[in-house]
């Protein structure tokens, strides 16, 4: 037994705490319950914490995913053929009407016949897919044949050029404006691609234009960039590359800052709605305007200022997701579209810069042809020349060197439509 005395405990010290020993087994026998509860509600804190930060990167991860389309591998691999170095794209979808008119100024009749023969004369053009990688068609002339049975489809192919088609349905006035236009097409887009595509064509082609002259109202401009990217998600969406084509018109007095303020914004609305739309950048083409002065400005800026100007907007605005910018050439002339090219190219760029011209591929080849058989051959090596010059053009290589005073002839028609 413990001597208390001794151990320094007096007798009632001891009867003292003897008396509050059961009153503090009571309190701790009271708190055990809290206690465990606070630890217990602490982990249902942390476990609805953690499930919170679960679905919170559930729902981030599923906002990142892409859906991909059933055409996107071949809607690349196209694209990257037609921006194919030394080569670009011959643009022969002028509507019957646009057509007709260049025969016209040859003294032709504007039948189908004729507009047949004309188209016949480039597509079997020998040699031209050395320096062609892509042909748009109007849709008559993708259902068309040569004169010996061939589709014009078939003749394309055999030479490594693909088929394309315009697929919009012009310009018509826009309500309530200064005389601007809108684009229409969209209703049966779908539809019509898909028979398209059945036909052999792989790429579209969709035009709108920004006039500067007229504006561009923010409503002018969100309706043109809205439609190419409405256009956009349909081609892709039944295999066909969409070139997405918002012209800068050349209408007017303006200096070529305005045009590099206009086109900047213009590039910058087209490609939120394409993002907005989901279209897949790898596998669309560009074809915008060069950036230059208004044809009526009275100034002609150097082929090397052009480029900086031109260059300078699509760095600012184009992703190098982007395969191919394919110019228009707008009015041009042909040398002056391909001296504008060259310089283009005497630098690297992210992406094929390259041209998709129309008129100024043509021009010498209608006025060689004059409508005449005896005359195709010749008519054919003038297109040779021609795409020739720009296939240089492309791979920074033209000169300028031996070119006809006819190339130099400007071809600018005010409120020019297809």
């Amino acid at each position: 037994p413990i001597d208390r005395s001794k151990a320094g405990f007096t007798t009632k010290q001891t009867r003292a705490r003897d008396q509050r020993a059961p009153e503090n087994r009571r309190t701790q026998a009271t708190m055990a319950p809290a206690i465990a509860n606070k630890n217990f509600m602490g982990k249902r804190v942390a476990a609805r914490q953690a499930r919170a930060a679960r679905v919170s990167v559930s729902r981030r991860n599923a906002r990142l995913v892409c859906k991909a389309g059933a055409y996107d591998e071949e809607l690349i691999a196209t694209a990257n053929t037609i921006a194919s170095a030394g080569r670009g794209i011959l643009a022969m979808d002028e509507s019957n009407g646009t057509c007709g008119k260049r025969l016209d100024s040859i003294g032709v009749e504007n039948t189908e016949d004729n507009r047949r023969a004309y188209r016949q004369l480039l597509v079997t053009t020998p040699g031209l897919g050395e320096y062609i990688s892509g042909a748009i068609m109007f849709e008559e002339t993708l259902y068309q044949s040569s004169s010996e049975g061939k589709p014009f489809v078939d003749c394309l192919k055999e030479q490594g050029i693909v088929p394309g088609i315009k697929v919009d349905k012009g310009l018509v006035p826009m309500a309530n404006s200064n005389g601007e236009s809108w684009c229409q097409g969209l209703d049966g887009l779908a539809e019509r691609c898909a028979e398209y595509y059945k036909q052999g064509a792989r790429f579209a082609k969709w035009r709108s234009v920004v006039n500067i002259t007229a504006g561009p109202t923010d409503k002018a401009l969100n309706d043109c960039a809205y439609g190419l990217a409405r256009y956009a998600a349909i081609a892709q969406d039944n295999g066909l590359v969409p070139i997405v084509e918002p012209e800068i018109l050349l209408d007017g007095e303006h200096d070529i800052d305005t045009t590099l303020e206009v086109a900047s914004r213009t590039w910058a609305q087209t490609f939120k709605y394409l993002a907005d739309q989901d279209v897949l950048f790898e596998g669309i083409l560009l074809k915008p305007s060069m950036v230059t002065p208004g044809a009526d400005s009275g100034t002609k800026c150097s082929p090397e200022t052009v480029a900086e100007y031109t260059l300078k907007m699509l760095n600012r605005r184009v992703p190098p997701a982007v395969p191919g910018i394919m110019f228009l050439s707008g009015g041009q002339s042909e040398l002056e579209s391909t001296l504008n090219l060259n310089a283009m190219n005497q630098t690297p760029n992210p992406w094929h810069v390259s041209f998709s011209y129309a008129r100024a591929l043509q021009n010498t080849v209608l006025k060689t042809w004059q409508g005449d058989e005896a005359n195709v051959d010749a008519a054919q090596a003038a297109l040779i020349g021609r795409a020739k010059a720009n296939s240089l053009a492309q791979l920074g290589k033209y000169t300028g060197d031996g070119e006809s005073a006819s190339a130099g002839e400007g071809m600018y028609e005010k409120g020019y439509t297809y």
